[in-house]
């Protein structure tokens, strides 16, 4: 049984815990996890609470909460029994969820093995309450005279609901790993912010239609006049549309 009284160095508590020195830094700086000592020479030393204090944190992060939402969420917190509690009702939400998914998963390997074609309803979904179809006639009135609407239809248009999930998964790496650039406090002009949007640009690229660097800053630019694409990226991260816009413009200006 550990000492109550232990005190473990950053580079320690990195490894118990599997994230990086500099991660514990950033918690640090924001008063997420402050180390409650420190050494003769100035260096950080976590007691056996500041541990616990980071495993509740790993817990909200592993269930995608931002670090703003997360200091909120344990500055209401009495103690630790209250916080495992209201932690272990959010993953027993998220299981439901999951199998919900899985279920889905099932249906449509279903589908596939016995040549039944799935409903366009059924192909969706995985996609919660957002329903491409909803912007169709929008989609079709702005941009059906362009190259790249006719090149998204044809491609589109023998996806499977396979095909779409393995989408969303991806834009759901690439969206995480931007917000968590976010949380870090990287600069939208940050070579790793370029990076992760560079990742979004392919990927339009690759499922939809041939994506410049100049177009992906006009599409950029929409997230944040139209409300609609907005919203849905403040969902994942408040402010994270207008940091889209900034480090794909970034980007654009790199690449020119």
């Amino acid at each position: 049984m550990n000492d109550a009284s232990e005190t473990y160095t950053v580079g320690e508590v990195g490894r118990l815990a599997g994230v990086s020195v500099r991660t514990l830094h950033h918690y640090d700086e924001i008063g997420l996890v402050p180390p409650s000592e420190h050494s003769d020479a100035g260096y950080r030393l976590y007691t056996h609470q500041d541990l616990e204090q980071l495993q509740q944190v790993l817990f909200y992060k592993e269930l995608g909460f931002g670090l703003d939402e997360i200091a909120k969420l344990m500055a209401g917190q009495h103690d630790r029994m209250d916080a495992l509690t209201q932690q272990r009702e959010l993953i027993a939400e998220r299981m439901i969820r999951l199998e919900t998914m899985l279920e889905l998963i099932d249906k449509t390997l279903a589908s596939i093995e016995g040549g039944i074609p799935m409903t366009k309803e059924e192909m969706f979904e995985v996609f919660g309450d957002f329903d491409p179809s909803e912007y169709e006639d929008e989609v079709r009135e702005r941009w059906g005279d362009t190259d790249a609407y006719r090149e998204s239809t044809r491609r589109t248009k023998s996806y499977s609901k396979q095909d779409w999930q393995r989408f969303k998964n991806e834009s759901d790496e690439i969206n995480n790993q931007i917000a968590s650039l976010m949380d870090e406090g990287v600069a939208p002009d940050d070579p790793r912010a370029m990076d992760a949007v560079e990742r979004h640009r392919l990927q339009i690229d690759e499922w939809f239609y041939p994506c410049s660097r100049q177009m992906h800053a006009g599409l950029g630019r929409m997230y944040v006049a139209d409300p609609r694409f907005t919203a849905t990226y403040e969902k994942i991260r408040p402010g994270m549309a207008q940091y889209m816009c900034d480090a794909i413009a970034a980007n654009a200006e790199r690449g020119s």
